[in-house]
Formats: structure tokens, sequence, C-alpha cells
């Protein structure tokens, strides 16, 4: 199995971001809904939307990415909209000069995301975010490439850590944003910025994965 991808053939990636926000739309604002404003997945799907309409052919990953990061940035209230804009813009930008794709880049991509994310706020680890989702993610990446592992491995250490990460939530109290207001009451609810994180990461993952086999 190959351990890299064409950046030039990687729009595919932003396309299966926006079908997975589309089809768990319903899934996210319900989540949103329990201890927030319900409207996540609504809002999100708006903004994943709006950027379909505004891919072009001749777009690679990074092109896409940075598309996707500025739709969202621009067009998408709340406060999703910014974290997750800056967060692609990151990507786009730790991306746009390698014409290959491998772990050592997607680490690079991700944890320029991580640091766009936290230069906007203050959420950390424990906070009941998307970092809790995030914050793991990109420590198991790169430990995964420091130890000389390929995508592949590299992807499923990543994915399982987001995964553990984003189920962690479960069990916090918020401390961060609308949901805070509601102290013990937020525990037991999944946070959505969390799952839409994870849910990403995992499209982003299974399609880098296809696109280097």
């Amino acid at each position: 199995m190959a351990e890299s991808f064409a950046n030039s053939k990687g729009r595919i990636i932003v396309e299966r971001l926006i079908d997975t926000i589309h089809e768990n739309r319903a899934y996210l604002s319900e989540i949103d809904g329990k201890i927030g404003d319900g409207d996540h997945g609504i809002n999100m799907d708006k903004g994943f939307q709006l950027t379909a309409s505004r891919l072009e052919d001749a777009m690679g990953m990074s092109d896409a990415l940075r598309t996707l990061g500025r739709t969202l940035l621009l067009d998408i209230g709340g406060s999703m909209g910014p974290l997750y804009g800056q967060f692609y813009k990151a990507m786009a930008k730790a991306s746009k000069e390698k014409e290959e794709v491998d772990a050592a880049v997607f680490a690079d991509m991700l944890e320029a995301a991580y640091e766009a994310i936290r230069s906007l706020g203050e959420a950390k680890p424990g906070d009941k975010t998307l970092v809790d989702t995030l914050d793991p993610a990109a420590s198991a990446l790169r430990k995964a490439v420091d130890s000389g592992k390929g995508l592949s491995e590299s992807l499923d250490d990543m994915l399982a850590a987001a995964e553990e990460g984003w189920k962690s939530t479960e069990d916090m109290v918020a401390k961060i944003g609308r949901s805070s207001r509601l102290g013990e009451r937020s525990r037991g609810v999944l946070d959505a910025g969390a799952t839409s994180c994870y849910l990403m990461l995992k499209a982003m993952a299974e399609t880098a994965r296809e696109l280097a086999s």
C-alpha cells in the first residue's frame, strides 16, 4: 500500500466532509439541543453545502480546504463557523506547498489546525469541547509519525485517540460556552463540537487511506 497521495487528487476529501456533515446534520443538532442551541448540525450543513457549490474541478485538496475554511469563516454564524473556518484554512496553508500528502504532512496539517483553534479561545482538554477530540488526535498522530509509522497506521492511531477523546465528553461537565451555565446538568451528554470534530477526522482519514491505496 502506498503511504501518500497526490494533493492534486485530494479534493474528494472535502467532498466526503460535505457528505458526512449532511448525513449527520440531524444527529448533531439533536446532541446540541440537549445542552446548547440545537442548531449545530443545521449551521454546519449550511456552510458545507455552500462550499459544495464553490468547489471547482481543478481544485486539489489544499485549494478545496481553503474554500471550505473561507466559507465557514465568512458565511456561518455562531461559534463554530469561525472555529472550523480557521481550522480548515490552517490545514490548507500547512499543505499548500506539498505535492504529496503523507503521514508527516497530515500531522503538520492537524497540528496547524489545532493551533488555530487554540489561538481563538481558551478551551483546554477536559472542558467538554472539540478540543477533547482534537488534542488526543493530534498527539497520537504525531507520536505515530515520530515512531516511523506510515499513513494508514498513523491515521488508525489518530482515529482511535479521537474516538476515545470524543466519547469522554459524555461524562464531563461543560466549562466553556452556553452549556457551561448548566453545570452538572451538562454531564451525561456528548459535546456537539467534539462529535462533529470526530466525524470529520474520521471522514478525512478514511478518504486519505482510500487515496493512498
